[in-house]
């Protein structure tokens, strides 16, 4: 089993931004954690961050061609604006599930929409990097089920 765990913009500054919001572990740390869970879970796992929208919609496009088996996306601010995400996640069609650290239902009303997350069978949010671990479990059972 292959997953592909996407990034979007400022998570590279985690423990730095907000901490209050965030936490204080840091992306390295986030990427440990990833690793760590993957590993214990037979799953190959490919960790990307972008801060550019492209670079999201390419790794997308190109898990096809990979034959990534799912995608676990934290788009971030791209949540609430970006239909490219969205339509690329629609193009590939390999199960995703998307994941916020933040309790982002809790958050400034521009917030409350997610274009990513019409493309995912799954979210989970506001469990801070714990979420992580949800959601390759969730995407895990959902393709041993198919």
């Amino acid at each position: 089993m292959k997953f592909l765990v996407l990034n979007g913009p400022n998570l590279n500054m985690l423990g730095i931004r907000e901490p209050e919001i965030y936490g204080r572990l840091t992306y390295e740390d986030l990427e440990v954690f990833i690793q760590q869970v993957c590993e214990n879970l037979h799953i190959d796992v490919e960790i990307f961050q972008s801060n550019y929208e492209g670079a999201l919609v390419d790794k997308i496009q190109q898990a096809y061609f990979d034959k990534v088996d799912g995608i676990i996306i934290n788009p971030a601010a791209f949540t609430h604006t970006s239909v490219a995400i969205l339509d690329a996640l629609k193009a590939v069609s390999i199960p995703a599930v998307e994941i916020h650290i933040s309790k982002v239902e809790e958050r400034e009303d521009f917030r409350q929409i997610s274009y990513p997350g019409k493309a995912c069978f799954a979210t989970v949010m506001g469990k801070g990097i714990d979420g992580y671990k949800e959601a390759i479990l969730l995407l895990k059972n959902k393709l041993q089920e198919a």
